[in-house]
């Protein structure tokens, strides 16, 4: 077995030591619940903005200045979408 002396380490290398206290099963549960609150609120907004622009667009009072910036902000929600399910 090879053994490394921490006083002196290979050229080019550096360690790090961590301590790091388990998660226990309630706060995993409170974590969890927190993720998906909060993302389902987001989702909500999301859908809410993108069915008032959708409508906005298929408006017939709507002016052209209007469904410009409709356009806009669906194009951004769909790139933002493609990237989250890409996640790149």
């Amino acid at each position: 077995m090879n053994h490394i002396d921490l006083n002196q380490p290979p050229p080019n290398h550096t360690f790090s030591v961590s301590v790091n206290r388990e998660e226990t099963d309630g706060e995993r549960w409170v974590r969890l619940f927190k993720d998906l609150a909060l993302f389902v609120v987001a989702l909500g907004f999301v859908i809410t903005i993108a069915t008032l622009c959708y409508s906005t667009l298929l408006s017939a009072s709507a002016s052209a200045e209007e469904k410009k910036w409709t356009m806009s902000i669906l194009s951004a929600a769909t790139g933002g979408l493609i990237g989250y399910l890409i996640r790149k």
